[in-house]
């Protein structure tokens, strides 16, 4: 009998791979066979998914809570199960679907059913997806026409800040102390920088026109 490995897959940092965790391990899947990505699906160059991927062999047995770990889309779902399955040879154990366990009917009616029940879930869990993202779009397009702003904040420009940075171009001011008094990081900084200069330019030159 091969070995038996653990596969759970959170889509951002902020999310808790608790409940795949637990599940996993209630199954019986050791702490050490336990691999957890804490990334988007958007592609597999995903660290623990390629070590535990490199250590699978011909007979081991991988469980999974949900299909949807596997990838982010139909393809990719279809493709990772083929590649598990097929090339590598061992048998996959989604565990909130039953029906899709591979160590069940290994006769050809049996792989037909799972494979109908594999596709039909993969583009479920793709709809469900593409769903959420059409809604959130909507959702951000609604709000902005409210004029709600996102992201952080943009620093207001001091109303000094012309004298500030004479101060420092003089070297009467160190740069740590134009950013403190400016409250600003240093890219803000010289971008702000930057759109006083191009203002001042494009004044000189309407000025030199009116002349």
């Amino acid at each position: 009998m091969g070995k038996v490995y653990g596969y759970a897959r959170v889509s951002s940092m902020e999310q808790n791979e608790e409940r795949q965790m637990i599940a996993l391990e209630r199954i019986g899947v050791a702490a050490g066979n336990i691999y957890v990505d804490k990334q988007s699906g958007k592609d597999f160059h995903r660290g623990d998914y390629e070590r535990m991927a490199s250590r699978l062999q011909r007979g081991d047995l991988l469980y999974i809570l949900s299909i949807d770990r596997l990838g982010r889309n139909y393809v990719e779902i279809q493709n990772q199960w083929r590649i598990l399955t097929k090339e590598i040879g061992i048998d996959i154990c989604v565990l909130d679907m039953p029906l899709l366990d591979t160590r069940n009917g290994k006769d050809l009616m049996g792989t037909f059913i799972a494979d109908l029940v594999l596709q039909i879930l993969s583009f479920v869990a793709e709809n469900e997806r593409e769903t959420i993202r059409k809604r959130q779009e909507q959702g951000i397009a609604a709000a902005k026409k409210r004029g709600v702003r996102f992201g952080r904040p943009e620093n207001k420009v001091p109303g000094n800040f012309k004298h500030i940075v004479k101060s420092w171009e003089d070297g009467n001011l160190k740069f740590d102390e134009v950013l403190r008094k400016c409250r600003m990081s240093k890219s803000t900084f010289y971008r702000r920088l930057r759109e006083m200069r191009s203002g001042q330019e494009e004044w000189a030159a309407i000025n030199k026109k009116t002349k």
